[in-house]
């Protein structure tokens, strides 16, 4: 592990010299709601005080729309066509946490019993510098799934704030510490010690223990609580658009005709009342209370049980979103008060 102390103009330049080398560096936009491509120096934005942008980190590593390959249609034969995974370098400066870390967990899923070449392309070409985060609201919860705003998880360098102006820089990843040996400009700023660091607002302390959680969700798949929260979900699915974890997808043949087409792989949601239904017409999930359950299990429960990973980064992106004001902190917290008084 190197340690540097480096100025906001230090990572500007930065930014500069790799879109200078065709690199997309992505930070996040000047009103903080999204992360983008930037054009040039100029437009580099960091702010480890903001709210989580809007939209989260995932659609760079998982786009919502993907083509998979395309096909010709002869008298005789189809010819398959296949798409390259992208090769473009990629450098992220100003991940927070719960953007960062939701990348290694995704690995799981996307390496499970079959290794996803897209995906794995994106972040082998990616760098990821997080940073740490100071900002804490109502919907925030990251400490309570095994993150904290400081946690390092998925970063390949990692920023700390000292002040205005100022951060240490950490390297974090092999790759992270090969990427900054490219850039002798930042070797000046090479420390032995970390600089006393700032203290943040953000509070450390848990709002639920996990461990409750998942005890009641192990044996509650038929509680009536799911038909209460589920009277207030319309299934727009704009939690797991906004999710840094939630992956589901559909995929379809999409024709330009008789003679061709492609097979693309779409962002699809387990709140959809279609997304479960059987050609014949049955559907699992024929209530929007079972989505709901579905959505919960998956998260706190499933992928726990199968990749000892809780598909949740805590940051409050999909209560911050939800047009019916549900926020699954409050939800949490119900389920973990249901596991205590068991007990009582």
């Amino acid at each position: 592990m190197e340690n540097y102390k480096i100025s906001f103009e230090d990572l500007q330049k930065l930014a500069g010299e790799l879109l200078k080398q065709d690199y997309n560096v992505i930070t996040t936009s000047a009103d903080c709601k999204k992360f983008l491509s930037i054009r040039n120096e100029n437009e580099f934005r960091l702010d480890a005080s903001a709210k989580p942008t809007d939209i989260s980190l995932k659609e760079f590593f998982l786009p919502k729309s993907e083509s998979l390959f395309f096909y010709n249609k002869f008298k005789e034969e189809v010819e398959l066509i296949d798409v390259t995974p992208n090769e473009s370098k990629t450098v992220v400066i100003g991940a927070k946490p719960c953007d960062a870390s939701a990348i290694p967990v995704l690995s799981k899923v996307f390496n499970w019993d079959y290794k996803d070449e897209f995906f794995n392309k994106r972040v082998e070409n990616t760098i990821i510098i997080g940073i740490a985060c100071s900002y804490k609201d109502q919907f925030c919860f990251c400490t309570s799934v095994g993150l904290s705003q400081n946690s390092e998880k998925g970063s390949d360098l990692f920023l700390t704030p000292l002040n205005d102006n100022f951060y240490t820089l950490k390297t974090i990843s092999e790759k992270g510490k090969k990427f900054l040996e490219e850039f002798s400009f930042l070797n000046k700023n090479k420390t032995e010690e970390m600089p006393e660091e700032k203290k943040t607002e953000h509070s450390n302390e848990e709002e639920f223990e996990y461990v409750n959680i998942k005890n009641w969700l192990d044996e509650s798949f038929s509680s009536e609580y799911w038909d209460s929260i589920g009277e207030l979900c319309i299934g727009c699915a704009q939690c797991a658009y906004t999710c840094p974890t939630c992956h589901c997808f559909d995929i379809v043949d999409e024709s330009c005709g008789y003679s061709c087409g492609r097979r693309v792989k779409n962002w699809d949601s387990c709140q959809f009342g279609l997304f479960t239904r059987h050609a014949s017409g049955h559907n699992p999930r024929n209530e929007q209370s079972n989505r709901y359950r579905q959505r919960i299990l998956h998260k706190f429960k499933y992928y726990k049980d199968r990749f000892d990973e809780i598909l949740c980064t805590g940051c409050g992106r999909c209560s911050h979103g939800c047009p019916v004001s549900i926020n699954i902190l409050e939800v949490l917290q119900d389920l973990e008060s249901f596991e205590v008084r068991k007990g009582v």
